[in-house]
């Protein structure tokens, strides 16, 4: 994971692009699955930013912390497809020492409007590999006592491996959701507690690199130029890829 961890003692080095490279040595041993204290204010607060809550996909056996996931389908306003975790934020992640800013966050993925959430597709991982990234980003601060923050980028293993056979993703970025309204980021809980809303990005092999060589604010900067946006769409540009060659 990159760039930051909560445990400095599995530091690996730098990268030219200045991230802090980690590996992680194993999983912290695993507690019995924790509440879910505010998935009504997590509910609430999807669908008065977002939209109508579609439906839920519901974890029957959890590891450490229940990780559901809501669809929003595509509205008027924004014709694509939101899906929203809750249960991340049950337990506060291991911020560094001095860190600011609240340790508990839910993610967000944006898909194509016409992507596939019925229960025969998802038996297909090319239509179900969105829920298992979510689930993967949202439990990883948990089992490896780390967190999750800005400009972080996730490869899948090691070494990377495409989500499924249909897609070239082989890592994400966390960023703050481009396709919801500025105050979807922020939840403030009845208990004084805040919640933040992150969105992951699947990115290319090459956007991964380009992120690590030359840091957030180049791959942020040909994103842009790409007009990529948050959409998890196997279609888009290639922000990497000049039209000659890489970077």
């Amino acid at each position: 994971m990159s760039p930051h961890s909560g445990n400095p003692d599995d530091e690996q080095g730098i990268a030219p692009g200045g991230s802090r490279l980690f590996r992680h040595g194993g999983q912290r041993s695993r507690d019995a699955t924790v509440a879910a204290p505010h998935i009504e204010e997590i509910s609430r607060h999807i669908e008065t930013h977002l939209g109508e809550i579609g439906g839920v996909f519901q974890e029957i056996v959890s590891d450490g912390v229940r990780i559901d996931v809501h669809a929003v389908p595509p509205t008027v306003e924004l014709p694509c497809l939101r899906l929203v975790t809750s249960g991340m934020s049950d337990l506060p992640m291991a911020m560094p020492e001095g860190m600011g800013g609240p340790d508990r966050m839910e993610l967000m993925i944006t898909l194509p409007a016409d992507w596939r959430t019925d229960q025969t597709s998802f038996q297909d991982e090319n239509w179900y590999w969105p829920i298992r990234l979510l689930k993967f980003l949202a439990r990883l601060p948990h089992l490896y006592d780390t967190w999750l923050g800005f400009g972080h980028t996730i490869p899948n293993g090691d070494p990377p491996a495409p989500y499924a056979s249909n897609v070239r993703f082989d890592g994400a970025i966390i960023l703050p959701p481009l396709s919801a309204p500025d105050d979807f980021g922020r939840l403030e809980l009845e208990d004084g507690g805040t919640i933040v809303f992150m969105t992951a990005l699947p990115l290319y092999p090459e956007e991964m690199a380009l992120k690590l060589d030359c840091g957030t604010d180049a791959l942020l900067e040909r994103l842009d130029k790409r007009k990529a946006g948050d959409i998890a769409d196997p279609r888009r540009a290639n922000a990497a890829k000049k039209r000659f060659g890489l970077f």
